[in-house]
């Protein structure tokens, strides 16, 4: 399917009118200090704060709420790495259809059991999206089921658009849209939107660079993706036919920013606009982050897509903020092995203002004397100069220290 015409600026229109009511008309605020970090005009649209976190709700309703009567008597199916599937199983539970939902095998165990309360048949199929929807497009044939595919229909691209409707109602000077890109139906659903109500709106697509398949296919390259990503949500590799006919026809670009920026971006939506998103909704703000010449000056948009993130990722990517920032420093100190010398160690570190997080003691393996025990010291503090003061105040009472981290270019 790639014709362009299958989905217009009316069926965005009437997807608004049939979802009311069924999907939170969620908040488009204004980010005082993203704008002074970025240097340009910073709103966000808070897609995260849907029943289900994530923008997908729009699409699921708009289709479900577009099928006749013998079709949700038969029941849907759908293929999603989560979001989709928990809008798919959400919105089906809610207007009596049943559903089945077919997830990769390597999908957050959070998408998983949230999918599962909403009364879905969850099956795991497959280590890939494509694996998985291979094996949904077979069972939908076998026990005649409706497929809801996440991205390429238009009744879910209309309902995707949705977004630009509200942001551009709620803000009509806005000059730029940034939205992430997975399967393309949200930026598909943005651009018809905006070139009706915004003529003159950029809309702007991002991808992570392990998973460019849209900037690849724009530009006319062989599509070469894979990899681990924190932004599991646009980590896809096929874009859907009618969102690539829609997106090519309307000349959008798409940046391609490095996972480090997904990590600030989600570590500073965290620590400044006290909201959590999961990492492709954070994949906005990494493209202003990583292009901030491009986007100066400029009221910009940008679509927080969900917030479905695993708690151990997100504790995990705290801590990881931590280190990069030179919050958190890892030291190995040798200590004479005689009675009060680790508490001479750790009183140090509290004269020097330090906060110990993590204390290691071992003085079997790898010190170099049997009258040597080894420490190892994960210290909070103030920041990287704070750090480093620390590592000289302890040289200066002679302890010998070295460090076991180190990140001044925000790299591990």
């Amino acid at each position: 399917m790639n014709d362009i015409g299958a989905v217009t600026f009316a069926d965005i229109q009437q997807a608004a009118q049939r979802i009311a009511g069924g999907i939170v008309r969620t908040p488009f605020v204004h980010s005082h200090t993203l704008s002074e970090i970025t240097g340009a005009e910073i709103w966000l649209k808070l897609e995260n704060l849907q029943f289900t976190s994530s923008f997908k709700e729009r699409g699921a309703a708009n289709k479900l709420n577009t099928l006749a009567p013998d079709e949700a008597k038969r029941g849907v199916i759908a293929m999603s790495a989560g979001n989709h599937a928990q809008a798919v199983a959400y919105h089906a539970q809610r207007l009596g259809i049943a559903a089945t939902i077919v997830m990769p095998k390597p999908t957050p165990f959070v998408k998983v059991s949230r999918t599962r309360h909403h009364a879905a048949r969850v099956l795991l199929e497959g280590e890939t999206l494509a694996e998985a929807a291979a094996f949904a497009h077979g069972l939908a044939d076998q026990e005649n089921l409706v497929f809801v595919h996440p991205y390429d229909d238009p009744a879910v691209i209309a309902g995707q658009g949705t977004v630009a409707l509200e942001m551009l109602e709620d803000q009509p000077a806005l000059q730029c849209i940034v939205t992430p890109i997975g399967g393309g139906g949200l930026a598909a659903g943005i651009v018809m939107a905006a070139r009706e109500l915004g003529p003159s709106v950029e809309v702007v697509g991002v991808e992570v660079e392990s998973y460019a398949a849209a900037a690849q296919a724009l530009s006319g390259l062989s599509v070469s993706v894979g990899g681990v990503t924190v932004a599991e949500g646009i980590a896809v590799r096929d874009i859907g036919a009618l969102p690539m006919a829609i997106l090519r026809a309307h000349h959008t670009d798409v940046v391609v920013v490095p996972e480090r920026l997904i990590e600030t971006a989600l570590i500073q939506l965290i620590e400044i606009e006290k909201t959590i998103a999961e990492g492709a909704g954070a994949a906005a703000l990494a493209a202003v982050l990583a292009n901030p010449a491009r986007f100066a000056g400029r009221k910009v948009g940008l679509v927080l897509t969900g917030g479905n993130i695993d708690t151990r990722v997100l504790a995990n990517l705290l801590m990881r903020g931590l280190v990069r920032d030179g919050r958190l420093i890892h030291l190995s100190i040798e200590v004479p092995d005689r009675p009060g010398a680790l508490a001479n160690l750790t009183q140090a570190v509290a004269q020097l203002g330090g906060n110990i997080v993590e204390v290691q003691h071992q003085r079997i393996f790898g010190t170099a004397s049997v009258n040597v025990a080894e420490v190892d010291l994960l210290i909070e503090v103030q920041d990287a100069a704070h750090g480093d003061a620390i590592i000289h105040g302890l040289q200066a009472r002679a302890v010998q220290v070295r460090r076991l981290s180190h990140a001044p270019d925000g790299v591990f």
